[in-house]
């Protein structure tokens, strides 16, 4: 299942985010900060350098950890572009996505059995419909009723002048009627944009483009993704000749499902040395069943039951129910219904925030949903055996790290999916 114990001295780590427009620096910065905060710590050194910049977006992780010297290269997989383009879109075409995408996920089912499992994402999966839906309320009955007030004021002007009766009653009648008309759809635009502006703070439109994206085509990858996801696989193909002691992919929310089809797609193709470094995964607040869910991620559930017994891979699946945002605690295979004979992967283990954070820490995150939805990639004041610096930059291979480690007695492994039909 595993290879025999090395001692990491130079490993190769490639972070896969989640739907996130923002360009990678962002990963390097705050490894850097959470990094530097994790070794004061835990009482480990790790020092942090950009990449070179006619490569892919990367960073080095110089690290003395337990006695040893470890450098990691660390590569974002880059595909915030295809994220930004997806959301360039108008208002209108907003809710015309909602409209899809609520209708897709209700029409089969899909939301239904989510919810058997863990309301919280489901929660975070209504919450844009139910903002948006708010938002436009407000500005058709904010539009309506100074609309209102217009056209009231107009007429009782006409009639105060004694200019009432007739065709040019009629008129001013008419005129008014399109005065309050303009006076609604001039204010609820105004709105429905300042709304739109200001959404770095509520992330309405931010959910929704990310829920449609993933539902568009009813669970089957979006063809732009896929050919992005081609370009990994020969990314990460190439470290695999490297000479290092492993490769590590990680998997971010919704990067998650996407490292799923890159990894498998290299072990199909031949493309995982025998004789190279470890190959480990490392899912962390997957929301893997929003998608494998659907009736057309065929393909997805295929590579999610390939995955599950290979003797050439470690993965484990980290979560916490802390997180509202992911399925915290539900095996991804397991859930999805599609199980083979000889099953051992994931590993599903709880980053339990409520015991690693400290009290005052937790108190200051608890509901802060979107910052705890990253608390994996950053430093914990109590860490327990998942420490993400010292798995990323530390001199134990992952299959290392948590050999014998038994899986969270809380996880979720019972099968909800109505649909588990693969992909030939």
């Amino acid at each position: 299942m595993t290879k025999d114990k090395v001692t990491v001295t130079r490993r190769r780590v490639f972070h896969i985010p989640g739907y996130d427009p923002i360009h990678p620096r962002r990963y390097r910065e705050l490894y850097r900060s959470e990094g530097a905060a994790q070794s004061k710590t835990s009482g480990y050194q790790i020092a942090v350098q950009a990449g070179s910049r006619d490569e892919s977006f990367h960073w080095w992780a110089q690290a003395q950890i337990d006695g040893q010297s470890v450098d990691a290269r660390i590569d974002v997989l880059v595909w915030s572009d295809i994220v930004r383009d997806s959301m360039a879109h108008s208002i209108p075409a907003t809710y015309r996505q909602l409209i899809q995408t609520a209708w897709i996920y209700i029409s089969t089912g899909t939301l239904r059995r989510l919810m058997w499992m863990r309301k919280g994402p489901v929660i975070a999966a209504l919450y844009p419909v139910g903002v948006l839906l708010l938002q436009l309320l407000i500005a058709l009955q904010l539009g309506w009723g100074l609309g209102r007030l217009a056209e009231a004021a107009l007429n009782g002007a006409v009639s105060g002048v004694g200019l009432g009766g007739g065709l040019f009653a009629a008129i001013i009648g008419w005129l008014a009627w399109a005065v309050k008309l303009g006076i609604l759809g001039a204010v609820s635009v105004f709105l429905l944009r300042w709304f739109k502006k200001h959404d770095n703070r509520i992330f309405a439109h931010y959910l929704m483009h990310d829920y449609a994206f993933s539902a568009q085509y009813r669970g089957a990858t979006p063809p732009e993704l896929s050919a992005r996801l081609a370009g990994f696989a020969d990314q990460i193909s190439e470290a695999l000749e490297d000479e290092c002691e492993e490769v590590l992919i990680v998997g971010h929310s919704s990067g998650a499902h996407l490292a799923v089809h890159v990894i498998a797609d290299l072990i199909r193709d031949g493309r995982v040395p025998a004789e190279g470094p470890a190959l480990a995964f490392m899912s962390l607040g997957q929301v893997v069943p929003m998608v494998s869910f659907l009736p057309e991620a065929k393909q997805l559930r295929a590579d999610l039951a390939f995955l599950a017994t290979r003797e050439d891979l470690t993965w484990v699946d980290v979560t916490a129910p802390g997180d509202g945002c992911c399925f915290a605690l539900c095996d991804p295979v397991a859930v999805t219904g599609v199980t083979p004979p000889g099953k051992h992967w994931p590993l599903v283990i709880s980053a339990a925030f409520t015991q690693t954070l400290s009290a005052a820490r937790w108190k200051k995150l608890r509901w802060r949903f979107f910052r705890l939805h990253f608390q994996y990639l950053c430093a914990f004041d109590h860490p327990k055996d998942y420490d993400y610096f010292q798995i990323t930059a530390g001199p134990l291979t992952l299959a290392d790290r948590f050999r014998g480690r038994a899986p969270s007695k809380s996880r979720i492994d019972v099968p909800m999916s109505k649909y588990t039909s693969l992909a030939p």
